[in-house]
């Protein structure tokens, strides 16, 4: 339990914490989630969507379980934390996973893309509410500059909130809602546990629904005409679009507070329009500059640390040692 100690050290001396380890991480894991639209996109032309969820969380539990096995870390040294992962997945993969689904079928993606700014709000009320960190006027001002700016980027005009897509924007919105309860309350048991350990077990119960769900749907698919360079992608969006980026989250979640965590997530329009020049040629406007500007101007203001900040931050996570 060597990592979990260490964990637990961290989270009790924050002021010598390395945040830039967790910086690079969440950036990256952007990077990752960043390629899953052109990848899904090819994928979902041959398979139903709830296969390739079915597949992204079998691959990355399979993958996880043979890693955790070859380190022979496998079991979890309270048993009542089987039960806290369990309740872990249903918010952080299967309803994140199927409320983004079936809400993407029944509204538009522009609006889809604006709802999703709300992740690190619901994350930042719910850290709040649970006393898991205090609520800084840099912070709230941060998330609200880089919000700004991936709606701008996105342009709300592209956007229309009407009676026909009220139940795909609700479930956009629930989304959201469990992917932020998921960032804001796993903290504490991945850094007791470890992220490669904790995700592993995520991703096991998860795949006891998914797996099942999306083995069904392929029931009327012939598998048999499926192009080896399809089944190559599956692959990758299970590792690579999949358990890398939750495995980094994870490490990431044991360094520094979750609403950091999920702000992060505003990166992934420009990488997504970075991609989109460097791969596709597409053009970059000056409304891609703007809205860079302040989405970093936000990552900057939320992730600034004071020093009366952290002794703070010290003196909570102290008290809960006690």
């Amino acid at each position: 339990m060597a990592i979990a100690e260490d964990n637990r050290k961290n989270e009790n001396h924050p002021a010598v914490e390395n945040y830039s380890s967790a910086y690079a991480a969440l950036i990256a894991v952007q990077i990752f989630y960043g390629t899953l639209p052109v990848a899904g996109k090819v994928v979902l032309a041959h398979i139903p969507a709830l296969a390739l969820v079915g597949f992204r969380v079998g691959i990355t539990a399979l993958v996880l379980v043979i890693f955790q096995t070859v380190r022979g870390r496998i079991w979890l040294a309270k048993k009542g934390d089987y039960w806290r992962f369990a309740a872990l997945c249903v918010f952080g993969v299967l309803l994140n996973q199927y409320l983004f689904i079936g809400g993407l079928a029944l509204t538009r993606a522009s609006n889809a893309s604006i709802l999703a700014v709300t992740i690190p709000v619901f994350t930042l009320l719910i850290s709040v509410l649970f006393r898991y960190e205090k609520l800084y006027l840099l912070k709230v001002l941060g998330i609200t500059l880089a919000a700004a700016g991936v709606i701008f980027l996105i342009d709300p005009r592209k956007a229309s909130f009407e009676s026909s897509t009220t139940q795909g924007d609700i479930m956009m919105v629930l989304n959201s809602l469990a992917f932020g309860i998921y960032v804001a309350v796993s903290k504490d048991i991945i850094s007791r546990n470890g992220p490669f350990r904790s995700m592993m077990w995520v991703f096991i119960f998860s795949s006891i629904v998914a797996v099942p769900v999306g083995a069904m749907s392929l029931s009327t698919v012939d598998l048999g005409q499926i192009p080896t360079s399809v089944w190559a992608l599956i692959a990758y969006i299970g590792v690579g679009a999949t358990a890398v980026p939750y495995l980094l989250n994870a490490y990431a979640a044991t360094r520094v507070r979750p609403s950091t965590v999920a702000i992060f997530i505003y990166l992934q329009p420009i990488i997504g329009v970075v991609l989109a020049v460097i791969f596709l040629r597409e053009q970059m406007g000056p409304s891609f500059i703007v809205a860079s500007l302040l989405v970093f101007a936000g990552l900057f203001l939320a992730t600034r640390r004071n020093a009366a900040a952290r002794v703070a931050e010290g003196r909570v996570a102290e008290g809960r040692t006690k």
